[in-house]
């Protein structure tokens, strides 16, 4: 099977990446360089009609693509250790935190690197005062997950999930773009901290 991604700071590629070092399976990265569009070129699409990264090719030919359901299918092949949760309860808290994590915290985050980031200025009409209102609509989300995280280890239960890498790979991309975490979310900023000091973190 073959893994299409791209390095840092991509944060989709390395939600893949991040997983397989927690599940303890290798499977190299095959770069696609977006800067040079390989992502939208028609060989590509051919796999993706979407033109999106991270994409996995089966050895049957069968593409899947999107992060979770990726995952989703190394979960299935690769059950140990369980990153989805194991009972129904802890699999559907999973999914409502991915949920979560992908539209209260990334749809700022994305909104803001669309619209008043600089490297994305060239690729569509931006709308730099949308886009700059986005900071204070992620600086609301931190405060609600700086709650939601008291007292808790991980974002779901008593070990790390895939949720605790959706929300990594977010604030991560978000502080390279200028959305840093704020230091007065205590719970946030020592739930990164020990995030960061997997070796998952480096994938």
């Amino acid at each position: 099977m073959i893994l299409y991604g791209a390095p840092m700071p991509a944060p989709n590629p390395r939600r893949v990446r991040m997983f397989l070092v927690e599940k303890g399976i290798d499977l190299p990265e095959t770069k696609i360089d977006m800067m040079k569009r390989e992502h939208k070129s028609e060989e590509f699409r051919a796999k993706n009609s979407m033109g999106q990264i991270p994409t996995l090719e089966l050895d049957d030919g069968t593409c899947i693509s999107e992060t979770v359901a990726i995952c989703r299918y190394f979960e299935e092949t690769n059950p140990s250790p369980p990153l989805f949760g194991t009972t129904a309860v802890e699999k559907a808290l999973v999914d409502m935190w991915i949920r979560r994590i992908e539209f209260t915290v990334m749809t700022p985050v994305g909104n803001f690197w669309r619209h008043a980031h600089p490297r994305t200025a060239a690729l569509l009409t931006q709308y730099k005062d949308f886009g700059e209102s986005n900071r204070e609509t992620y600086k609301g989300a931190q405060k609600w997950l700086n709650r939601e995280l008291a007292g808790h280890e991980f974002v779901v239960g008593d070990s790390l999930t895939m949720a605790d890498i959706c929300l990594l790979s977010t604030v991560d991309f978000a502080d390279w773009i200028g959305l840093p975490v704020e230091e007065e979310f205590e719970n946030l900023v020592a739930w990164r901290a020990r995030m960061k000091a997997r070796p998952s973190a480096d994938a």
